[in-house]
């Protein structure tokens, strides 16, 4: 959990200092929420995706996920866990198109590398050396009936976050919040970078809350500290945040304003923004879980 000071309250505003706890302290029972994982391969240098959800776990989450290479796919199968089921798609725009699979399996992408640009950057181009190439059929989220009921919904293709929401449309209704990878340089050749996700997501309803990490390189020869994954300057990607327009919160049902709050407190830790939203809850309920959340940030 984030790390932190203490809140206040000062001439009846609330300074953020020091918060930690999970939100499923506040109440005996919130709603199940149900991820959508697309792109779930684990990565070796980070922790596994999964552990990210595991206070969702423990309170009735579910999963289905999807990751196209079928040796990376049977990997997350095997941890058995009864709450997720993982399926060997590419999830795309229901078409064929060809496969790039590179050295580092979790680089690969349904769109070819850019070699020229990834060589102008510290260690990039050398995990993206493709290895093989195939076609591929990829399948639409909207076609896919597991897929029905989704809250939250995670999306990390390299390159091919929009192909992936362009067939989701009827997902995205049911949808609360998407993170997204975006780039802001072409990895992929021809890829949609960041500004064309977010007119498409801002025209499915959904406002940019915040960006989860922005990553980069730096150019070569440089080097910091003799650290080649290190950024100097040069911001390349970043997964960013969508939620349901804040403005407009009346239009949610109490269930949705729940797991509105619980992804967004236990998962990205925006406590502000859950303070907004269980305010809401407390008006369209007449119930006091907004009072008391606020309460419990101020507690030391």
């Amino acid at each position: 959990m984030l790390q932190a000071l203490l809140f206040m309250q000062r001439n009846r505003h609330y300074i953020l200092m020091n918060v930690q706890f999970s939100i499923f302290d506040l109440a005996a029972e919130f709603p199940p929420i149900k991820i959508i994982d697309i792109g779930a391969m684990t990565v070796t240098e980070n922790p596994p995706r999964p552990d990210s959800y595991a206070s969702l776990k423990a309170h009735g989450a579910t999963l289905i996920g999807f990751e196209p290479v079928e040796t990376e796919c049977a990997k997350l199968n095997a941890t058995g866990h009864a709450y997720q089921c993982y399926l060997p798609y590419a999830i795309g725009d229901g078409n064929e198109h060809t496969f790039y699979e590179t050295n580092a399996c979790m680089t690969s992408s349904l769109y070819e590398p850019n070699t020229a640009l990834l060589e102008k950057f510290q260690l990039l181009s050398e995990y993206i050396e493709v290895t093989q190439t195939y076609p591929i059929r990829t399948h639409r989220l909207d076609d896919i009936e597991e897929t029905l009921g989704g809250d939250y919904i995670k999306i990390d293709v390299q390159g091919a976050e929009l192909d992936v929401l362009r067939g989701a449309t009827q997902r995205l209704n049911d949808a609360l919040v998407i993170e997204v990878e975006v780039e802001f340089a072409p990895l992929y050749k021809k890829q949609p970078l960041f500004s064309d996700v977010d007119i498409f997501m801002r025209s499915q309803g959904f406002v940019l809350h915040r960006f989860h990490g922005t990553m980069g390189r730096t150019f070569k020869p440089i080097l910091i500290e003799s650290n080649p994954c290190a950024t100097l300057s040069q911001i390349l990607w970043s997964n960013a945040i969508y939620i349901r327009n804040f403005m407009t919160l009346n239009l949610l049902t109490p269930e949705q304003l729940l797991k509105s709050a619980v992804i967004l407190h236990e998962l990205y830790h925006s406590f502000d923004l859950c303070a907004l939203i269980l305010a809401a809850y407390d008006k369209s309920t007449f119930s006091d879980l907004g009072v008391r959340y606020k309460q419990r940030l101020m507690q030391p």
